[in-house]
């Protein structure tokens, strides 16, 4: 695992500053702290740190083909590598090293932008192509790896694996993007689509992107897309057989290193999947991590412990409490970007848990997406039952009228909590589910925003990206659209962010083996009833894996990876809840109404609101522009 960065001059002929491009790179430390590389040619310049997993003493980057004709700095990991190193070697090719960055650069030799096809991996790389003077940036599948870029003012291409690379560059436009702050709000992160800054691009996942000099940049090419336009035609026995088959492989593939490795392990049915697939191919004990919650109702050690007792594994464990809270001040740098999913902090302290012990830890990341372990799935595809009968001007009518009836009660039990329901039942399938999706609702970002933010949002809202996408789906019915939303923009925007940053910041590689492409395809094509069935998600899995893992395992309510919050914000955080509200970044921007914000903070330390994400997300804001922008 690694960190990238690169400039590449509008100018065949121009000069690179290596200061620059070290000091971008070297901003990046944390991702490579076992070496650094630097390459420069007339008009090109490419850097690397290293985190030593695979062939530790050799495949020093960046790397040059054996016929010198291409140069490659790349971030991640080639899981069949060897398998493509037998094959690229019976077409001729021979190997100087016994990783996996010469056989990537060997396949994109042989087979040039067809080489990605054949990659089952996790990374973002950058190759140089001397011949033709031009440069390829590739994403994987599903943008487990990040990769930002930008165009300078004199016409420099740029890039970085974070956002912290580039702005190490004194020419970067650091002026922030509105957009960016309306699609923050609604969601708690600036997905791939947006970034911070309105000069810096994100290259989205599943996409490459060529560069020539004296052109401007070309737009990216999707070269791998998910659908769940086609059904699988098996009985449920073969299916079973053939999901511990894709299960096992995923696993077993991403247990390749040269390096210590273990597992998070929180107790769920993800990465209880995991560890017992790891405890069945591992000669020796898996070391496993978890994190627990200082409150009984959200901490899961217990259930992560028997998992542990039942596999044997080398377990270890932590508890966060409200004075772990001081931590978030180190969470802005990991990020850069602002990004409001609190569960980040836990994520954090379970991955430096796990850098005492490992190089490399297995996550369960992914299943929820691709085989519907979320609650709002089930709720989706029961509320598409309702769609599917009445049409949409009949349900505005009869649910619409009873939405703006019904009470808003967060203080009730969830089955009393019908005013989001009916309100859903309203409106398409497609803005439901944005709806759900989304942190902030819309009527909350107009209040809490100042009319000059309103007018320079001119109309846009953030729902409707992520509405376009679902309706443009390859798929057959809702929920295959709800999924295919979750797996193109939640997951990349979201939770593999969360992971790579977190990991990366204590130099930890993560690996998601349940995002391996075979298996994510095998579970888009599983009939609806084999992903929702009788109010529970991930029926699938929970099947396969029945004997193998505690029923109580399997089938208790989901439990989500988040901090104690709402309590928190009332008891002892109620004052930090105060003053983020108060903030004089926040307030001097421009972009708020400064009485809509404090009515935020005071309706939830008083119990009339459950606001705390509301105001977790106003806080982590308030952190990133002091990092993003050091003057203000």
């Amino acid at each position: 695992m690694c960190g990238i960065a690169g400039l590449f001059a509008r100018q065949a002929q121009a000069p690179i500053d290596g200061d620059t491009l070290c000091r971008m790179r070297d901003a990046m430390v944390h991702r490579g702290p076992d070496g650094a590389g630097l390459w420069r040619a007339d008009g090109v310049g490419l850097a690397h740190r290293r985190l030593s997993i695979i062939d530790v003493d050799g495949s020093p980057q960046p790397m040059h083909s054996r016929d010198d004709r291409a140069v490659i700095v790349f971030n991640g990991e080639i899981y069949n590598y060897r398998a493509l190193r037998r094959q690229l070697g019976q077409l001729g090719h021979r190997f100087a090293t016994e990783g996996d960055t010469e056989v990537l650069l060997a396949a994109w030799r042989e087979w040039g932008t067809g080489c990605l096809d054949r990659l089952n991996g996790m990374f973002a790389f950058a190759i140089y192509d001397r011949e033709r003077r031009s440069l390829f940036l590739a994403r994987d599948r599903f943008g487990v790896k990040p990769l930002f870029t930008a165009t300078l003012p004199d016409g420099t291409f740029a890039f970085a694996s974070e956002l912290k690379g580039l702005m190490a560059h004194p020419a970067l436009d650091r002026k922030v993007d509105p957009l960016a702050i309306e699609d923050y709000f609604a969601w708690g992160y600036v997905p791939d689509h947006r970034s911070i800054f309105s000069s810096v691009e994100k290259l989205p996942a599943g996409h490459y992107r060529i560069i020539e000099h004296g052109t401007a940049p070309r737009p990216s090419v999707c070269w791998y897309d998910i659908s769940f336009a086609d059904r699988h035609r098996m009985h449920e026995a073969d299916e079973v057989d053939a999901l511990r088959e894709r299960l096992r492989g995923a696993v077993s593939s991403r247990m390749v290193s040269d390096v210590p490795i273990g597992a998070f392990l929180s107790g769920g049915v993800d990465s209880s999947t995991v560890v017992a697939m790891m405890a069945e191919i591992a000669e020796r004990p898996v070391t496993t991590c978890s994190i627990g919650f200082d409150v009984p109702d959200l901490d899961e050690t217990a259930h992560a412990r028997l998992i542990a007792e039942r596999f044997a594994t080398d377990h270890h464990e932590r508890i966060v409490d409200p004075a772990m809270f001081d931590r978030i001040d180190t969470l802005a740098p990991m990020f850069d970007e602002p990004f409001a999913d609190a569960s980040a902090l836990p994520t954090a302290e379970v991955c430096a848990l796990a850098r005492q012990h490992v190089t490399v830890a297995l996550s369960g990341d992914g299943a929820d997406e691709a085989f519907a372990g979320y609650r709002r799935h089930i709720f989706h595809a029961g509320e598409e039952r309702a769609r599917d009968i009445l049409p949409l001007g009949m349900r505005r009518a009869m649910f619409g009228s009873l939405a703006a009836l019904y009470p808003k009660a967060d203080w009730a039990p969830r089955p009393l909590r019908a005013k989001a329901t009916l309100q859903a039942l309203a409106m398409s399938g497609e803005e439901a589910y944005a709806s759900a999706l989304s942190i902030m609702p819309r009527a909350m970002r107009a209040r809490i925003f100042s009319p000059q933010m309103r007018r320079e949002l001119g109309g846009y809202r953030a729902e409707q990206p992520l509405v376009d996408l679902m309706r443009d789906a390859p798929a057959r019915n809702g929920l295959d659209r709800a999924q295919y939303a979750d797996l193109k923009f939640w997951l990349p925007g979201d939770i593999l962010t969360k992971v790579d940053r977190t990991s990366m910041a204590v130099s930890l590689e993560a690996r998601e083996p349940l995002l391996d492409h075979r298996l994510v395809e095998f579970a888009a094509r599983l009939p609806q009833a084999r992903r929702v069935r009788r109010g529970q998600g991930k029926f699938a899995i929970k099947r396969a894996m029945t004997g193998h893992l505690p029923d109580d395992i399997l089938y208790r309510a989901k439990q989500g990876f988040v901090l104690p919050l709402s309590q928190w914000f009332r008891n002892e955080l109620s004052e930090v809840a105060r003053t983020a509200v108060r903030s004089e970044r926040l307030l001097d921007s421009g972009w708020f109404d400064p009485d809509s914000l404090s009515a935020l903070a005071e309706d939830h330390i008083a119990g009339r609101r459950d606001h705390a994400r509301e105001l977790w997300q106003l806080l982590m804001l308030d952190r990133s522009l002091g990092h993003l922008t050091p003057n203000s």
